[in-house]
């Protein structure tokens, strides 16, 4: 594996970011985006049992659902 990709998405209810692993039972949350990053890593620490076999990429998707009307 070259790279980690979570998905990224807003907490509706309890408001601030969620990020999801692919593939993997990581799951981590945080009121910022900057913060969220630093929760990431420390979710890879403490997934993997040594630094050296984090893939060095972490890939950041962020899905948003947007809501229109469709009569005007």
């Amino acid at each position: 594996m070259t790279e980690n990709i979570f998905q990224i998405e807003e907490d509706l209810v309890d408001g601030g970011w969620v990020a999801r692993a692919a593939g993997a039972g990581i799951t981590t949350q945080a009121e910022s985006i900057d913060e969220l990053k630093t929760m990431i890593r420390d979710a890879l620490r403490c997934h993997f049992d040594r630094e050296e076999d984090i893939p060095p990429v972490i890939r950041l998707h962020f899905v948003r659902d947007e809501v229109i009307p469709f009569a005007v």
